[in-house]
């Protein structure tokens, strides 16, 4: 899922808080609305998902590299 929120916090650090979850809203320190690029947003979440996705494949490859089976990989990650 990607949390639209965080993203803002992420990308335009002068933003102090968001109002609303949908569409949120954001603001700065002094109650200014702060224009956001939703798109780009959107694209900074997706590429953070996507790296959790390959650190992941990365952290398995390296065990199974190790020599472990994928019983013992499952049991390690507890899947």
């Amino acid at each position: 899922m990607i949390n639209i929120s965080e993203n803002i916090y992420k990308l335009y650090p002068q933003v102090t808080h968001i109002v609303g979850f949908n569409n949120p809203i954001a603001y700065d320190a002094d109650g200014n609305e702060v224009a956001y690029d939703l798109q780009a947003v959107t694209a900074q979440a997706q590429a953070d998902a996507q790296a959790v996705i390959d650190t992941k494949a990365s952290a398995l490859a390296k065990l199974a590299a190790l020599g472990l089976t994928a019983d013992e990989i499952n049991a390690l990650i507890g899947a």
